[in-house]
């Protein structure tokens, strides 16, 4: 068989082991179909994942269900204000050995494991959060002058309330830029609802099977890296990027009014990796366009600023995104038609 073939053939199958991880996460999770394929595409795209929603949604236990279906080895960490550094990443203690001698002794901390849930990350001072941006970049940590490396696969869904502000510490950009996507979390409809009742209050509840081993999950996230992306994707992607960045020359008024800082290169990174990831998910062996319509918005939406006054209008990022992206695809099918 040719490249191609072997490649097609393998997306495949991992194709059928998604659908198969897909219903078991759904047994816990109820719904949420959007939710559920953006969780996924953060693991197979080998990055973190920031979940934002209100209480009660389900987010938690998303997070726990994930870690069971995929087989990873997961920590829970409840981010309070109180939270310190060496709580996350642990510290080094002295010990006696049995002959009467003492030495050093590191005790891991949580963030040792392969998924770990940072519970409510902004209740953390800023002190504590910066704990993990060394380990969600470089998937290590230095402790007491020693590096320590947290191994492989290792991933962060972090979960936040988007309302209740009192005694929270606001992410700084170089964190937010370190997750791969923002996944909001809404309500669930009606229909949904109701089998969440149904389901949840009864003698007994679903069990989640796990479908993944952490080497399948690596041999996976290899797999999508190997997909074949065409020139058209790439442009678009760089095309769309570079659209909300307001000094760029050829930016549009709108946006240079309205979007005070824009993506930088990681966002066209992530985007590359996300189109992928959706066309794993579905089976392809390569992105399109609309795959990069459909994910512009997690990648992008925490990775941009309105300015004072446009959040003064009520402007909204989501509103700007869909419609530069849609503007953005429409003049390269235009500059392709001409």
């Amino acid at each position: 068989m040719s490249e191609p073939d072997d490649l097609l053939t393998e997306i495949e199958t991992l194709e059928a082991k998604l659908q198969e991880a897909r219903a078991s996460i759904t047994r816990r999770f109820i719904g949420q179909e959007r939710v559920v394929d953006l969780t996924l595409a953060t693991l197979l795209c080998g990055g973190h994942g920031l979940l934002i929603g209100l209480p009660g949604l389900g987010k938690t236990r998303l997070v726990e269900t994930l870690s069971t279906v995929m087989g990873l080895r997961g920590n829970r960490i409840q981010f309070t204000p109180d939270l310190m550094p060496a709580d996350i990443l642990g510290s080094e203690v002295l010990d006696t050995t049995d002959d009467g001698s003492r030495a050093f002794r590191f005790i891991q901390g949580p963030i040792f494991c392969e998924l770990l849930m940072a519970d409510e990350i902004n209740r953390a001072s800023p002190r504590t959060q910066s704990a993990l941006l060394q380990a969600m970049q470089e998937r290590e940590v230095t402790v007491a002058g020693e590096t320590r490396s947290l191994g492989t696969p290792f991933h962060v869904l972090a979960t936040q309330n988007p309302i209740e502000q009192e005694g929270t510490y606001p992410l700084p950009e170089a964190q937010l830029d370190r997750f791969l996507f923002q996944i909001t979390v809404p309500y669930p409809d009606r229909d949904t609802e109701r089998d969440i009742l149904l389901a949840t209050t009864g003698v007994e509840e679903a069990e989640a099977t796990t479908v993944f081993t952490g080497d399948e999950l690596l041999a996976a996230q290899t797999l999508l890296r190997r997909m074949p992306v065409g020139e058209s994707v790439v442009e678009l992607i760089l095309d769309l990027v570079r659209a909300f960045r307001p000094n760029e020359a050829d930016v549009s008024d709108r946006v240079r009014e309205t979007v005070a800082w824009g993506p930088g290169p990681r966002a066209a990174q992530a985007l590359m990796l996300a189109v992928r990831a959706r066309a794993m998910l579905q089976g392809r062996l390569a992105p399109n366009a609309e795959d990069v319509i459909d994910m512009a918005l997690p990648v992008l939406s925490h990775r941009m600023q309105l300015t004072f006054a446009a959040r003064a209008r009520g402007d909204s990022l989501t509103d700007l995104i869909e419609t530069i992206a849609n503007e953005v695809q429409g003049l390269q099918r235009s500059g392709a038609a001409a």
